[in-house]
C-alpha cells in the first residue's frame, strides 16, 4: 500500500527537518517546501494527499492560500499551523475551509491524530462559513494549550446555533467567551442578553426569563417582557444555570424543545429564536446525579461543552494578560505602566483563586495607586499579602486539617453556596485534587513516575487524572 504524501510548507528550515523526521517515522512521505509558491506548484501538479502549512511565509499567507488550493483540489485537506496563537487565526483558518488549526509549538501526536481524521473523514468542509467577520477587537487572550483548545472550539461554533455549556471557575471569563461567540456569529447585530441565576430570587426566575402580565402575581404591577423576548434573534446567556429552580428547568426545557413560550399570566404563545449559551462554575454532571438538575435539560444545554481553565493552570498566559489589561487601562486615560520582570515572576507564582477577574482588579489597583511608571515586585507583593491576610491568619498555628475544617464550615454557612445541594464530598475532593497533582508535578519537574511515587498512586492512575483534569505539564 502506497504511503500518504504530506506537503509541508514552512520557511523555518529547522522545524521542517524535525517535522519531516517525525512524519517519516510515522509512515508518511514528506515533500518539504520553504514557501507559498513552492506549495502551490505541487498542488497544481496534483502531488500530495494532505497539506500542512504555516501562516506567515516570505511570499504569502498560508490562510490566504486555502481558497486557491480548494479551487484546484477541493478535497485536499489543509492543516494550518501558526506561532500566532490567537482566536482570530483559528477563526480565519476555519472560515476559509482548513480541516484543522494547530498553534505552535504542538505535540506531534496531536498532529498525527489530525492527519488520521483528515485522511479518513468523509466530511472535509463541515465548518466552512462565508459571513464571519474577523476584524473585531476580542478580549480572549492566551497561547497556552488549554486556551488554544477553547479557541478551536469557538471557531467551530460561531457559524451555527447549537447550544453551548461553558464550565469554569468564577472569574475565568465565561461571559467574555459567550459574548465573543455572539459577536463572531451572524446574530451579532441582535441583542446579547445575560441573566445570572444566582443573582435573582428563585421565585422570580420564571418571570425574568419569560415575562409576565400585569397582576399575574403579587407585586406584578406592570407588564414585563422576559429575557427570551429581549434576546429574540440574538443570544441569551444563562449564567450559573445550576442555580435555576427545578420548576423553571422544566419550563426552559419545553422552550428549547418547542421554540415557543407564554409569559406568566398570559395565554399568548410567543415564538423564540434566541441562541442559548449557559454557564456554571459547578459540575452539572454531579447535580444530575444528585437529582437537583434535570438530565434531559443537561443534554439539551450541553450540545457543545467548553471547559475554561483556571488561571493557575495557564500561567504562561499571565504576561500576555498583564499587557492586555495595561493597554486597556491606558485606553481609558490612565498613564501607561509596565511591570518589572521580578513583579511578573511574583504574578506567575501566585495561585489566583479569583482567576482573571482578580488579576485585572489587581492591575487596575496598582495602576491607579502608584505614581511610578514601573510597577515593582514590592508593590505587587504588598497587594497580594493584603489580599490573603485573612487566609494567613486562619492558617497561622493551624494544621492542614484545621484549615480545611474552617474552610468547609465557611462553605456550609454561605447561604449562596451550592455545595450543600450538589454533594460536598465530590466537590471538595475535585477542588483539592488538581492543585495537589499540579504541585507534585512541579516539584518533580514534570516527571510523572516521581510524581506518582510522591503521591502514592499508580502511574496509570496519575496519567488518567492528568487527562481528566486537563493539567498542563511544564518541564
Amino acid at each position: 500500500m502506497s504511503k500518504y504524501k504530506v506537503l509541508l510548507a514552512d520557511d523555518d528550515e529547522a522545524l521542517r527537518i524535525i517535522l519531516t523526521e517525525s512524519l517519516l517515522r510515522s509512515g508518511y512521505e514528506v515533500i518539504s517546501l520553504k514557501n507559498a509558491n513552492e506549495l502551490m506548484e505541487k498542488v497544481k501538479s496534483g502531488i500530495g494527499d494532505i497539506v500542512l502549512t504555516d501562516v506567515i511565509m516570505p511570499d504569502g499567507d498560508g490562510i490566504d492560500l486555502i481558497q486557491k488550493i480548494k479551487k484546484l483540489r477541493k478535497d485536499l485537506p489543509i492543516i494550518i499551523m501558526s506561532a500566532r496563537s490567537n482566536l482570530l487565526t483559528a477563526i480565519r483558518s476555519n472560515k476559509e475551509g482548513a480541516f484543522d488549526y494547530l498553534p505552535k509549538p504542538f505535540d506531534i501526536n496531536d498532529l498525527l491524530d489530525i492527519f488520521k481524521r483528515a485522511l479518513y473523514s468523509n466530511s472535509k468542509n463541515l465548518n466552512k462559513t462565508d459571513d464571519i467577520e474577523t476584524d473585531n477587537p476580542l478580549s480572549l487572550i492566551g497561547k497556552s494549550k488549554s486556551m488554544q483548545d477553547v479557541f478551536k472550539t469557538i471557531s467551530k461554533v460561531v457559524s451555527n446555533d447549537l447550544s453551548i455549556l461553558i464550565i469554569g471557575e468564577s472569574g475565568t471569563g465565561k461571559e467574555v467567551i459567550a459574548k465573543t461567540i455572539h459577536e463572531l456569529s451572524d446574530r451579532k447585530n441582535y441583542p446579547f442578553i445575560a441573566l445570572n441565576m444566582a443573582a435573582i430570587p428563585k421565585d422570580l426566575v420564571e418571570s425574568e426569563l419569560f415575562g409576565h402580565e400585569r397582576g399575574a402575581f403579587t407585586g406584578a404591577i406592570n407588564q414585563q417582557k422576559g429575557k427570551f423576548s429581549q434576546a429574540n434573534d440574538g443570544t441569551l446567556f444563562l449564567d450559573e444555570i445550576g442555580d435555576m429552580p427545578f420548576s423553571a428547568q422544566t419550563r426552559l426545557l419545553r422552550v428549547l424543545q418547542e421554540k415557543e413560550f407564554s409569559p406568566i399570566g398570559s395565554k399568548e404563545v410567543i415564538k423564540s429564536n434566541a441562541r442559548i449559551i449557559s454557564a456554571s462554575q459547578n459540575s452539572l454532571d454531579d447535580m444530575v446525579e444528585k437529582g437537583v438538575f434535570r438530565k434531559d435539560l443537561f443534554f439539551r444545554l450541553n450540545v457543545i461543552p467548553i471547559s475554561v481553565p483556571p488561571l493557575r493552570s495557564r500561567k504562561t498566559d499571565i504576561p500576555l494578560l498583564v499587557n492586555h489589561f495595561l493597554e486597556k487601562i491606558a485606553d481609558e486615560g490612565l498613564p501607561k505602566k509596565f511591570f518589572s520582570s521580578k513583579a511578573i515572576d511574583l504574578l506567575n507564582n501566585y495561585s489566583w483563586p479569583g482567576n482573571i477577574r482578580e488579576l485585572e482588579n489587581l492591575i487596575k489597583r496598582l495602576s491607579i495607586l502608584n505614581f511610578e511608571q514601573e510597577i515593582s515586585a514590592e508593590m505587587v507583593q504588598n497587594i497580594l499579602l493584603k489580599n490573603h491576610d485573612n487566609i494567613n491568619k486562619l492558617m497561622k498555628n493551624n494544621t492542614l486539617v484545621d484549615f480545611l475544617e474552617n474552610k468547609i464550615k465557611l462553605l456550609l454557612n454561605n447561604s449562596q453556596s451550592n455545595y450543600t445541594q450538589v454533594g460536598l464530598y465530590n466537590l471538595i475532593v475535585s477542588e483539592i485534587e488538581k492543585p495537589l497533582i499540579e504541585i507534585c508535578l512541579k516539584f518533580t519537574d514534570g516527571n510523572q513516575n516521581k510524581a506518582a511515587v510522591l503521591l502514592g498512586i499508580n502511574r496509570n492512575t496519575l496519567r488518567k487524572k492528568i487527562k481528566e483534569l486537563k493539567i498542563e505539564i511544564h518541564r
